[in-house]
């Protein structure tokens, strides 16, 4: 097992200014029919699949792409590049931010997209639509991955879902009891946590403290926590830099909140379900919860370069990693739910689904995953402009002060 999502943060203005048009349909749950609804740039899809160029040049997060060097037993390139023809070359990417920054640079075929980089890049022209048809495994998609408003815009899709997984709620069995059930004990400012609460380093942070006055205070008319107009998201940023004083540590690196769980330094925050995994492996006394108000998330998505030099390689790789042994391997090894819904049946661990609410659409309707905040309101309103990215990172650096 392994996982590297670090810190996603800083700006790629230049994209979202480029963001323009009437903002999509209502959707509370991060994903409407259709998708976003801005104007990209007229790009079109591959029409066919055409004889492999010989390599495939990806941009990935650590785990996504493993061809046995760092794991002899973690190797699923090997077999793909034996049967396509196509060598695969890798570029490990540490934030959203620097994969968008290497797609800008047209030397990459395909990227393996988190939801708050992917508007980025199909407003900027760099991401190109894709023929689901060439993707023989997309068929065999969770439905609840698809047409989504990360992904998808104005039903067009921008890409090939890889799997997805919450940001859940971790506690210390021990120190925070009872169990808690609702984000107010991480939101709370007379939290009897002071000093040991911890929580996710990024801008898109904001949204957590969005989800949480949605349901609290309905008054603020939030329905989307990456679509807010300028009082919600003061009101945000006004609860985060409350909450800023009974945090212990920000946390990007999970090897440090696991370490901080295990000394006592961290009791209670947001966490991911393999970081709990990992930490109850080493005798941490925690456990986690999906949180009465639901949570955010993340899904991953495979998307073609505008300017790719190898698409009929990049296609076959997208198809590849989309299959059912190979999405198991990965979503195995990464840590999280597989994209795939006959890649349960072929991971290692038979409760790998279960643990991860794979199969579980019920718990993802709760999940409202990470899609890049634009100027345009993406929950349905046109009668007003929402704050983008941008001011979400300057907001930020203020709120850790």
């Amino acid at each position: 097992m392994r996982l590297n999502r670090s810190l996603m943060a800083t700006t790629a203005a230049g994209s979202l200014l480029l963001l323009t048009a009437c903002g999509s349909s209502d959707s509370p749950k991060g994903g409407a029919p259709g998708g976003s609804g801005f104007t990209p740039p007229k790009l079109s899809a591959q029409k066919s699949l055409g004889t492999s160029e010989g390599q495939v040049n990806l941009i990935a997060w650590a785990g996504y792409a493993e061809d046995g060097s760092n794991d002899p037993k973690v190797d699923w390139v090997t077999e793909f590049e034996k049967q396509s023809g196509c060598q695969v070359n890798t570029k490990t990417a540490g934030t959203s931010d620097e994969m968008v920054s290497l797609m800008k640079t047209g030397q990459y075929d395909a990227v393996s997209a988190s939801g708050d980089a992917g508007l980025r890049l199909i407003a900027s022209g760099d991401a190109v639509p894709v023929n689901t048809d060439l993707v023989p495994h997309y068929k065999d998609v969770f439905s609840g991955l698809k047409n989504k408003q990360w992904n998808t815009v104005n039903d067009v899709p921008y890409g090939i879902p890889h799997g997805r997984g919450a940001n859940v709620l971790m506690y210390n069995k021990e120190k925070v009891t009872p169990a808690p059930t609702s984000w107010s004990v991480v939101f709370d400012k007379a939290s009897p946590y002071k000093g040991k609460v911890t929580a996710y380093d990024s801008p898109i942070y904001i949204a957590d403290a969005a989800l949480y006055l949605m349901k609290t205070k309905p008054e603020l008319g939030i329905k989307n926590p990456y679509a807010l107009d300028q009082k919600q998201f003061d009101a945000s940023v006004a609860l985060l830099k409350e909450q800023n004083a009974n945090i212990g540590e920000y946390w990007s690196d999970y090897l440090k909140e696991i370490s901080a769980f295990k000394s006592g330094d961290s009791v209670v925050g947001t966490s991911w379900q393999v970081i709990v995994n990992a930490a109850k492996a080493e005798k941490a006394p925690v456990d986690a919860v999906l949180p009465e108000e639901g949570a955010t998330g993340w899904s991953d998505t495979w998307m073609v370069s505008a300017k790719a030099k190898n698409p009929n390689c990049a296609y076959r790789w997208l198809d590849w990693i989309v299959s059912p042994k190979a999405n198991a391997q990965v979503a195995e090894y990464f840590g999280e739910a597989p994209a795939n819904s006959k890649a349960c049946a072929l991971t290692a661990d038979k409760n790998h689904c279960a643990t991860f609410h794979a199969q579980d659409e019920a718990y993802w309707k709760n999940v409202h995953f990470w899609t890049t905040p634009i100027a345009q309101c993406i929950d349905g309103r046109t009668d007003t402009k929402c704050v983008p990215y941008t001011k979400w990172v300057q907001a930020w650096t203020e709120i850790k002060g």
